[in-house]
């Protein structure tokens, strides 16, 4: 059986769902019912349910409040990830753990790999990279750096754009940022079809980049997601790029979010799935549901 920490979130509930299709024996646990930041209420979850694999989809992901929430974002993005790394240690469990691109400082002009030194830009990064030097004490992990996650369930960009593409004429949307944009969808697939790998104890430990396939920034992100509903509701707002420097935040974001996912495709032997069909798919089904 998988358990999943975090279970009320996109991902989380994205691998409810696909276990339930693919006849995969998962309990996802939200934080009410298990916090990941208590190590007492980690135990008693092992404990009680003795899986054979944990996955960790549970983190702080405000990524601009975590510049004045730096405690909540270490509880969330490190404490957490170290409770359950010394847990599984302890019972010989194999654990995924799901990271990010924000780990890197974006700087980079081409796609990153698994071993480019990482240099977060701001708190949310700062424990994410801290929560994956707590999961490397575990011997049987694996991490996956995965970016711009959207999908049905939880707040993401793809949902808010529909959500600016219901009420706006105009939409305003950051063009000199680039990355790979991956659906929970995609990534609880991915998990799922390792997850069989790792509970035999193949010795493909360590450390992935895994996204949907494609570059594209946060402004063509945004019009694919706006041309793709317009058929659907019969709105149109126009689109226009902007700068980073017309768009300040809290906290700053790479400029390079580029993930090279060649390591995980040749040891697992497939790779995420276009983001271009992807992202279409997701917004009919989020439309459709909607009307």
């Amino acid at each position: 059986m998988i358990l999943v920490f975090g279970g009320s979130g996109q991902l989380g509930q994205e691998l409810t769902r696909a276990a339930a299709a693919r006849n995969v024996a998962l309990l996802a646990l939200s934080r009410t019912e298990s916090d990941i930041a208590n190590p007492a209420a980690v135990d008693a979850a092992m404990a009680q349910h003795r899986p054979a694999l944990v996955v960790n989809a549970a983190a702080y992901t405000k990524v601009d409040l975590a510049e004045s929430e730096p405690e909540a974002a270490r509880a969330g993005n490190e404490t957490g990830p170290a409770n359950l790394a010394a847990a599984c240690e302890a019972a010989g469990i194999p654990l995924v753990h799901v990271s990010t691109d924000y780990v890197f400082d974006g700087t980079k002009p081409k796609a990153y790999v698994e071993s480019d030194p990482i240099a977060p830009l701001g708190i949310y990064g700062q424990t994410k990279a801290a929560g994956e030097a707590a999961v490397r004490k575990a011997v049987r992990h694996v991490i996956l750096r995965t970016a711009w996650v959207y999908g049905e369930f939880g707040n993401n960009f793809l949902k808010t754009m529909l959500r600016l593409a219901a009420t706006r004429d105009e939409l305003r949307v950051v063009a000199d940022q680039r990355g790979c944009p991956t659906s929970t969808r995609d990534l609880a697939y991915a998990i799922l079809k390792i997850a069989p790998r790792l509970t035999a104890r193949d010795e493909v430990w360590g450390t992935y980049h895994y996204a949907g396939s494609g570059v594209t920034t946060w402004y063509d992100f945004a019009r694919r997601i706006v041309a793709t509903q317009a058929p659907l509701t019969g709105r149109s707002p126009a689109v226009h790029p902007i700068t980073t420097a017309e768009y300040p935040t809290p906290a700053r974001r790479p400029a390079n979010s580029e993930l090279d996912c060649h390591l995980f495709e040749r040891t697992f032997g497939f790779h995420g799935r276009p983001w271009i069909e992807e992202t279409d798919a997701i917004t009919r089904a989020l439309v459709g549901a909607r009307s």
